[in-house]
């Protein structure tokens, strides 16, 4: 029986691909599952074989510990030179983009609230 091996729900495609590759080398046997055409279908890896499920997921492990690691570093870095994205450099970049989506954020809270106390009167 396939097990489920690799969630690929919100996973960058960079991720996926490692991951691919890493159960290519190791010549361990997989296949994936996509969303689907409405997207509701679970996009997975999932392994053939049961008796693979402790070195594939042991791999897939220090795959993922290496690269929060590399990750980590990458935004450390940022955030010491002062590129790393925040809310202020966001608006100076893209004031439009940001005052839309403040506006739409106030417009959606304000209906919420109005309805409650619609009903609630």
């Amino acid at each position: 029986m396939a097990l489920l091996l690799f969630s690929l729900r919100h996973v960058p495609d960079d991720e996926a691909d490692d991951i691919r590759d890493l159960l290519v080398e190791n010549q361990l046997n997989f296949y994936e599952t996509t969303s689907g055409n409405w997207g509701i279908s679970m996009p997975a890896i999932w392994l053939s074989d049961d008796q693979e499920y402790a070195k594939a997921r042991a791999l897939i492990d220090e795959y993922q510990e290496q690269r929060r690691i590399l990750l980590q570093a990458e935004y450390q870095q940022l955030k010491q030179s002062g590129e790393e994205n925040t809310f202020f450099k966001n608006l100076w970049r893209n004031p439009a983009q940001t005052i839309v989506f403040i506006a739409a954020m106030i417009l959606v809270i304000y209906i919420s609230i109005k309805m409650v106390f619609e009903f609630g009167l």
